[in-house]
């Protein structure tokens, strides 16, 4: 019974690692195409490193976000994900709708005063939907830089490559080593039965 369970733990740790290899060259080869963070059912994901949004978004997760068709209209409290005017992706709150609906005043949770810029309604790229995992962005960040991604490839086929030698060799100890003639003639040999002297 434990040597069936055994070997389905080991199958099953295989092709989870498997999977894993393959989830993560998918991934670093999608952002590093796309050059962007790739996109799950529609939705995007996106990185937050800092920590205007604290506590609801924690530094270093990683947001989904379900993005804009230009048409779509915000109301106060909605968190959206920006461009700035330095082209850099920001994730706040509106404080603030004017213009109806063309722009609007942001503030990062976190933060004691509101954005100095108001954002337009043009540079919205999508509305916060309230799934965060965190501290996933951290990785995410470095799978976009070189030495992320190649070391993002190579650490599962590495994983996945001691492990098959840790099983490997466990097979190995138990395959029993080949007896030699010695030992095959000793098995062999019958002892014949000791007589006592019949003449006492």
């Amino acid at each position: 019974m434990w040597r069936k369970t055994k070997k389905l733990i080991s199958r099953l740790t295989t092709a989870l690692m498997f999977i894993l290899l393959i989830i993560t060259l998918f991934a670093v080869i999608s952002t590093q195409v796309a050059d962007e963070e790739p996109n799950v059912f529609g939705y995007q994901l996106k990185t937050v490193l800092s920590g205007s949004m604290e506590p609801d978004i924690q530094t270093g997760s990683i947001i989904l976000i379900d993005p804009t068709n230009g048409e779509t209209q915000f109301k106060t409290g909605d968190v959206i994900t920006y461009k700035s005017s330095d082209e850099i992706l920001i994730t706040h709150r509106i404080h603030e709708v004017q213009n109806n609906a063309q722009q609007y005043i942001t503030k990062g949770d976190n933060n004691n005063a509101t954005d100095t810029e108001p954002v337009l309604a043009e540079n919205i790229v999508g509305k916060y939907t309230g799934f965060t995992v965190p501290y996933a962005g951290y990785v995410a960040h470095f799978a976009n830089t070189e030495q992320g991604a190649v070391l993002l490839l190579i650490l599962p086929g590495f994983l996945l490559l001691a492990y098959a030698i840790i099983i490997l060799w466990h097979a190995l100890k138990q395959i029993e080593p080949p007896k030699d003639k010695e030992q095959i003639a000793n098995d062999k040999a019958v002892p014949f039965p000791h007589r006592g002297n019949e003449n006492g």
